[in-house]
């Protein structure tokens, strides 16, 4: 872990082409992503569009995807089959989830009345690996898959403000800061700012930034070598309880919680490995 000050730091965009590296299937795969939930469904043209790929190339890939069982095809338009689900699945199942994390997680839910979770970062946005909800209505839904953008989650920027400043030089470079709320922080001085507290505090709150009456507080999880690769929560409703009290209430146990599952991860070297990203 770096605790230097977060400072700006030129990226060289010239790196060399791997011979090693299929871009075909790096097409496919971005194919496959471009479906999501405003975009359950698309013609060719909307599909490269989004990809930024040839409407040849993308042709090509969806007939690969269709005849795989991945995509089908109707009315002119491409959508995802459930096939699709064998990926995650097959991450789940391997890593020992279940085992190594959701435990700890629905503890903290039973002791808290909040949902709990834990996300790793990936590209602009935090992935969510596992999700331990409450009966609450939440209006915002998070499930295992769900992606949202790091900047505006406490879990987000429990995460990069113990990256390096490369790698949070990085983020701000290659991210679109939008508002999502009138609370949502969309300037990188800003956010770089709250990065510096966040490494000085050891924990994140948010409240109101991602979407209106939600509210959040975040503590990074570690390897044995004290890198950053995950981050877990408690989120609820403003209805339920204050900034103060989230943090006078839930920041000892979040932080037990974490301890914990950094110690169960030890025993899965290979999970560690499968968390780390490479952002």
């Amino acid at each position: 872990m770096e605790t230097t000050s977060i400072v700006s730091e030129p990226i060289s965009s010239n790196e060399p082409r791997d011979s090693e590296f299929l871009y075909t299937l790096e097409r496919g795969l971005s194919v496959l992503r471009a479906f999501d939930q405003d975009h359950p469904a698309m013609t060719l043209s909307e599909v490269a569009e989004k990809t930024n790929l040839s409407a040849a190339v993308a042709r090509r890939c969806l007939n690969t995807l269709v005849k795989l069982g991945y995509v089908a095809h109707h009315d002119r338009r491409f959508l995802l089959k459930p096939k699709v689900i064998e990926f995650g699945s097959a991450f789940s199942d391997s890593m020992n989830f279940e085992e190594a994390v959701s435990p700890f997680l629905q503890r903290l839910r039973d002791e808290t009345g909040d949902s709990a979770s834990l996300v790793v970062l990936s590209g602009s946005d935090i992935l969510y690996l596992v999700h331990v909800s409450t009966n609450r209505r939440i209006r915002i839904g998070a499930n295992v898959g769900t992606r949202f953008p790091a900047y505006a989650t406490s879990l987000g920027r429990a995460i990069l403000a113990f990256k390096s400043d490369r790698v949070i030089h990085n983020y701000f470079a290659t991210t679109e800061l939008k508002k999502l709320t009138e609370h949502t922080m969309t300037a990188s001085k800003e956010v770089v700012s709250r990065l510096e507290t966040i490494r000085r505090l050891g924990y994140d709150t948010a409240q109101d930034e991602l979407d209106y009456g939600i509210i959040s507080i975040a503590v990074p999880i570690f390897d044995s070598e004290r890198r950053v690769i995950a981050a877990i929560n408690c989120s609820t409703t403003t209805s339920r309880t204050s900034r103060d009290e989230m943090i006078a209430n839930r920041l000892d146990l979040l932080r037990e919680t974490a301890r914990d599952v950094e110690m169960a991860l030890k025993r899965w070297p290979y999970l560690i490995h499968a968390l780390d990203d490479a952002l």
